[in-house]
């Protein structure tokens, strides 16, 4: 008797309830879609023809090919920021090299030249990430600004030229009025899944995401999976870009950027578990559409295209909280303890109910209410041996620059000029770095700083308009905005179970999206003559914003190390559990963290206003990864629990003498970019080797 006729009628139940456990996630990503496409059938001016179905697959491909890719890495309990500027550099290598006088291009050759490209940056992650261990969200974040460089360096302006072979190949019909050839090459790209998962590699991958430890326990070799992983979501990526080629014709520097929200939103609402483990492409694929299918609606509804970023920031928050919902969620505890809390407070029994008594051991030999003789305080350096450790060496390196400016442009060491202009640049990101820094420190990480910034920065040009009396209201507005920005981020965190990296990447879309209907695309309104003296007016040798900075270095250095707030930022970040354990209100604090980050950014915002005397659409994009490079070069540790606020200083200064000492080169402006990706890939390698010795 065969296998298949031992099976009950019960086991063969439970395997099919099984299986459809198992992929819930792309079953319902399914079912969404194919609601939606209803609703479009229905909405529009007559039923959906071919022609639409082929151009509606034609729209998704790119986002689904690239979204695969990120599926795979978060399969392996990773992330990957870089992907939106592998597509970019893709886009612009193929119209750079093509010739636009030939008779025809070989699409094998310039898809394999895409792949190939796309597979040596995820070689280059992979490198960093398996075989140096370092945190994925860093290296990749550092990738991300070194390709965006690298793309400019290659075009710096959108233009060149692709074979219109590549568009009729891609964007054509597999089999005419039938079978769209997008529709091909994603089922192409699926079934190479399917045979990779049924692999002793893909058995691995799914090892290694659910548990990395226990993956190496029995033999799997978690170093090489990791790697491969990069490398396969690099080719993923690679394709993406030719796909996008071949839809543009020609090329643009920054057609990547706006696909990374859109591409977590599409993993999520496909149903993979962030953190690895638990998932697949194939939901993705369907998750990708959905969000498209959604633009699309809006579209049809006459809804603004402004809205579109706000829809996907929404979308991911959605899809990342219904994913995470179960008796062991985040959101499951709180809400089992904020009952418990309600029925003490009903009990009359919570600590602040209770009439506080000294619980404290009484020391020997000593009477009651008394302190033994107290032990002289060790000295200066060994207080402080571990900060002057980390953060010195941004104080070195900051002597070092300041001496090759001189000698190289001359007119630094001496000039009090210099050291103004050095001051009053580095004040943005010493704000910055309060506020980030702060959000490292407890493990996190705010990817909304650019947007929170724009959009801080937009209404009060707006609400101003070159009037100092506006002021008294705009300022609180904008700060108040900020809080709001900032509870929501700290709230979807602590209380929702959301990753932080999720949760502020969806907040910095949602408020694009609001930043663009605010202005309609262009913001109005200029600084008020009071705010710009403050940034650009002079008091001797000195602008008037230094002095204000060093009352706020001052107060910085204060809050998070002298208050009872700064000690429990310290503690969140070296265990979230050993705090929770040693009485501290983890949630709370990791609110305040987050709204102090998001006032640090308007207030950004603010000075940016004053300093250009407008506000500018993208206004904070060029201060996302600046904001993280300085805390870690300054000294604090990318998972948390380890930095000063003098040491992100040090590594403020540092960066920006680093600038200037560009801005007097001949260098082009890219290569700030690639610059920033590499010492902030230099910082933290260096820094991973001294806490390992």
């Amino acid at each position: 008797m065969n296998s298949a006729a031992g099976l009950t009628p019960f086991s063969a139940g439970f395997g099919l309830r099984r299986a459809l456990m198992r992929n819930r996630g792309a079953l319902i990503a399914a079912a969404v879609l194919a609601i939606l496409l209803f609703i479009v059938d229905w909405i529009s001016a007559g039923p959906l023809t071919y022609f639409d179905v082929s151009f509606l697959s034609s729209g998704g491909a790119t986002s689904a090919l690239a979204a695969i890719g990120q599926t795979i890495v978060i399969l392996s309990g990773g992330f990957d920021l870089s992907a939106g500027a592998v597509i970019s550099l893709v886009n612009v290598v193929l119209a750079s090299s093509m010739d636009p006088m030939a008779p025809g291009a070989s699409i094998l050759l310039w898809t394999a030249v895409g792949i190939g490209v796309g597979m040596a940056v995820g070689a280059f992650n992979g490198f960093f990430i398996a075989v140096l261990r370092m945190q994925p969200i860093v290296v990749t974040l550092s990738t991300m600004f070194i390709l965006q460089g690298v793309t400019l360096l290659v075009m710096d302006k959108p233009g060149g030229f692709v074979s219109p072979d590549l568009g009729t190949f891609y964007l054509g019909d597999a089999i005419t009025g039938w079978l769209p050839m997008p529709l091909v090459v994603i089922g192409v790209v699926l079934l190479a899944w399917f045979w990779l998962k049924g692999t002793r590699f893909g058995t691995a991958l799914y090892a290694v995401g659910s548990d990395p430890d226990s993956a190496a326990a029995v033999g799997i070799n978690v170093v090489l999976v990791r790697f491969a992983v990069y490398v396969i979501a690099g080719g993923c990526y690679g394709l993406a870009g030719v796909f996008i080629s071949a839809q543009t014709g020609s090329a643009d520097p920054l057609v990547g950027n706006p696909l990374l929200l859109s591409m977590f939103a599409a993993v999520v609402v496909g149903g993979t578990r962030l953190g690895g483990g638990q998932g697949g492409p194939v939901g993705t694929v369907f998750g990708a559409y959905i969000l498209m299918m959604v633009v699309n609606i809006l579209l049809v509804l006459n809804v603004s295209a402004y809205y579109s970023t706000i829809a996907e920031g929404t979308i991911l928050v959605l899809a990342a909280l219904a994913g995470s919902l179960s008796h062991a969620s985040v959101l499951a505890v709180q809400l089992r303890a904020a009952r418990a809390r309600l029925a003490a407070w009903r009990a009359g029994i919570l600590p602040s109910q209770i009439e506080a008594v000294d619980r404290r051991l009484k020391l020997a030999g000593t009477p009651d209410g008394q302190r033994g003789p107290a032990s002289p305080p060790p000295a200066f350096r060994l207080r402080n041996a571990e900060t002057l450790r980390y953060a010195l060496p941004a104080y070195v390196c900051l002597v070092v620059i300041v001496i090759v400016t001189q000698i190289w442009l001359g007119r630094a060491i001496l000039n009090p000029g210099y050291w103004n202009s050095l001051l009053v640049l580095s004040s943005f990101l010493a704000v910055l770095a309060l506020g980030q820094g702060t959000v490292i420190l407890t493990g996190g990480l705010d990817l909304s700083v650019p947007w929170t910034i724009g959009i801080s920065g937009i209404i009060l040009a707006g609400m101003v308009n070159g009037s100092d009396a506006a002021l008294l209201y705009a300022l609180p507005v904008a700060l108040v905005l900020a809080c709001a920005i900032g509870f929501a981020n700290g709230f979807g965190i602590a209380y929702l179970g959301i990753s932080p990296i999720v949760m502020t990447l969806a907040t910095n879309g949602i408020l694009q999206g609001f930043a663009l209907i605010y202005s309609q695309g262009t913001p109005a309104g200029f600084s008020s003559p009071m705010l710009r003296w403050f940034m650009t007016a002079r008091l001797g040798f000195v602008t008037p914003i230094v002095l204000l900075m060093v009352v706020f270095v001052v107060l910085a250095v204060l809050l998070l190390g002298r208050t009872p707030f700064g000690r429990r930022v310290y503690g969140i970040g070296n265990g979230l559990r050993a705090a929770r354990l040693s009485g501290i209100n983890v949630e709370r604090t990791l609110i305040l963290v987050y709204m102090l980050s998001a006032v640090c950014a308007a207030v950004v915002g603010i000075m940016l206003t004053g300093f250009s005397g407008q506000a500018s659409l993208g206004m904070g994009d060029d201060y996302l990864l600046p904001s993280i490079a300085v805390v870690v070069v300054g000294g604090a540790l990318i998972t948390g629990g380890r930095g000063h606020y003098l040491g992100m200083l040090g590594g403020v200064m540092l960066l920006t003498a680093l600038q200037m000492l560009l801005a007097g080169t001949t260098l082009p402006y890219a290569t700030r970019a690639i610059l920033y990706g590499l010492v902030v890939l230099g910082a933290v390698m260096a820094l991973r080797e001294r806490r390992l010795q």
